[in-house]
């Protein structure tokens, strides 16, 4: 068997057993239609970084004021490193810093019917929302800047509440990224 055979196969089995994560999604808060792949994307298309944040044995959720969980990450500055964006969002919403390297498990390939980027220098139409996951501290209070989400608590907690929170009013794959994330970690260790 090839390389190329091994790693299609190994996409169809993660592609069947997170079906939720895989199926096409309709983002309609940004005009954008998304599908996700553990094939990472070309630096040059991703405009956003999340990460599944491991610390105290929990993984780290960040909630807004309008009382919505979310993971850490966000969008990607003007020629912003993919290493430098996620440094500063875990700061900025999780007040967390990386205590190992970052493991990336897939993206959001995504095209949006807008007519313009969302900010000027992002690749129009077609993105990529990078996800993975990293060993984090929790060692301060998230900055909240001004242009950003304004998060009033962090907290790690199992996996299982994780899922719960995440999904929470929301679609499934949330739910089965979290999973993917722990399943990796759990190779890697």
């Amino acid at each position: 068997m090839t390389d190329t055979t091994d790693r299609a196969g190994e996409l169809a089995d993660l592609a069947a057993r997170f079906p939720n994560l895989h199926a096409p999604q309709r983002w309609a808060w940004g005009g954008i239609d998304a599908q996700f792949s553990a094939e990472l994307p070309p630096d040059q298309l991703i405009t956003n970084i999340h990460l599944v944040g491991f610390a105290d044995g929990g993984v780290v959720l960040c909630r807004d004021v309008r009382g919505h969980w979310f993971l850490p990450g966000g969008t990607r500055e003007a020629a912003e490193s993919i290493e430098c964006c996620l440094v500063r969002e875990l700061r900025e919403e999780a007040g967390a810093r990386l205590v190992g390297p970052p493991v990336w498990i897939g993206a959001h390939r995504a095209v949006t019917d807008t007519p313009e980027p969302y900010r000027p220098w992002q690749p129009h139409p077609e993105k990529a929302w990078l996800w993975g996951w990293a060993e984090v501290e929790v060692d301060s209070s998230p900055t909240n800047p001004d242009d950003g989400e304004q998060v009033v608590e962090v907290r790690a907690v199992p996996p299982a509440e994780a899922r719960l929170l995440l999904e929470h009013g929301r679609e499934a794959w949330w739910g089965e990224l979290v999973d993917l994330a722990v399943e990796s970690r759990t190779r890697a260790a």
